[in-house]
């Protein structure tokens, strides 16, 4: 859903957040992975109220030049988000930096990074960010 004067950002994280609307007696691991989306639908919603008509993909990509912790590298799986805000100037990535460093999330479900670092969406450690951010102008990452 496209809303005149707006942003646009482009998350992505080594963390699952695949939607899948599963609810409370349907299949526990889809539960979780849903459990992660809200997760970061609602840290995104603590300053302003995020737009988007479609759910994150799923690419398994080379992380080493993306912008992960330096303790990335090679091919993983990679969930990219798009979600637009109402005013041009509403956000910056550093707030959501801020805003997202260390948010407990379940881990373990379909990420390729297999430690301790999956348990939280971590943004401000040089060696082991999961998860990144960025402003799109004119349907391109600025």
């Amino acid at each position: 859903m496209a809303i005149s004067n707006t942003m646009k950002f482009k998350v992505q994280t080594l963390i699952d957040v695949t939607q899948t609307n599963a609810r409370r007696g349907e299949d526990r691991y889809e539960i979780m992975q849903q459990q992660n989306f809200l997760t970061m639908i609602q840290t995104l919603g603590l300053r302003v109220n995020p737009v988007f008509d479609q759910s994150p993909t799923i690419q398994t990509v080379s992380v080493d030049k993306l912008g992960f912790g330096n303790k990335y590298k090679g091919k993983h799986k990679v969930w990219t988000f798009y979600f637009e805000i109402e005013y041009a100037d509403g956000l910056e990535e550093s707030m959501l930096i801020d805003d997202f460093h260390i948010v407990p999330v379940i881990g373990d479900l379909d990420e390729t990074i297999k430690d301790k670092d999956n348990r939280a969406f971590i943004s401000k450690n040089q060696q082991s960010t999961n998860i990144i951010f960025e402003k799109v102008i004119n349907n391109t990452v600025a």
